[in-house]
């Protein structure tokens, strides 16, 4: 009891030496910075790295680097080197009844997309594909695939590969199902 006493009491006069040398303003003000530092912390750029390297570790061939950057290949449109998939994440849409250009039956397209420029091995030239989501069924879970090349973080969400873009959908069309990756134009 008398120990509660002491720590009481030396709170008590802490707390009267702060409030006789400080004013509301300062504290307030104070608490404001703190606030405003808290809310640009997510702005800060993220690391994705240690996530890239597992992917490409799990998908490398035997005798490859798995921390080799993506090499574009342009005869399988179902694997997940196929140059238009350098930064796909999801599920490629051809294997689950859709196309490179087209949504599966009974899906729905995403009325947003995120962009890449990807290198197309066959003629030598750079293509800005848009990534657009199938919506309205259950995840296909074929052909999943992590490509992160020219991502950028989420506060730049037209390269961030990490959102599903369904949100714009109907109701019943909020599911993500796949991801098809039709060319825009030549980039530069």
């Amino acid at each position: 009891m008398l120990g509660n006493f002491r720590f009481d009491d030396m709170v008590e006069k802490l707390s009267r030496r702060v409030a006789g040398q400080t004013s509301r303003r300062s504290v307030i003000g104070k608490l404001g910075t703190v606030m405003l530092g808290v809310g640009l912390v997510p702005l800060l750029p993220v690391d994705r790295r240690g996530r890239v390297s597992r992917a490409n570790a799990a998908t490398a061939p035997e005798g490859v680097d798995p921390r080799a950057k993506f090499v574009p290949q342009d005869h399988d449109i179902q694997s997940c080197d196929y140059w238009r998939h350098c930064s796909i994440d999801g599920n490629i849409c051809d294997c689950s009844g859709g196309s490179l250009t087209n949504c599966p039956p009974g899906t729905q397209l995403a009325s947003a997309s995120w962009v890449a420029s990807c290198y197309n091995p066959t003629d030598g030239q750079s293509y800005l594909i848009a990534y657009r989501d199938c919506c309205g069924a259950n995840v296909s879970g074929r052909c999943p695939c992590l490509n992160t090349e020219g991502e950028l973080p989420v506060y730049r969400p037209e390269f961030a590969n990490d959102i599903i873009w369904c949100f714009g959908a109907e109701d019943d069309a909020m599911t993500y199902h796949c991801t098809i990756s039709p060319i825009v134009g030549k980039a530069g």
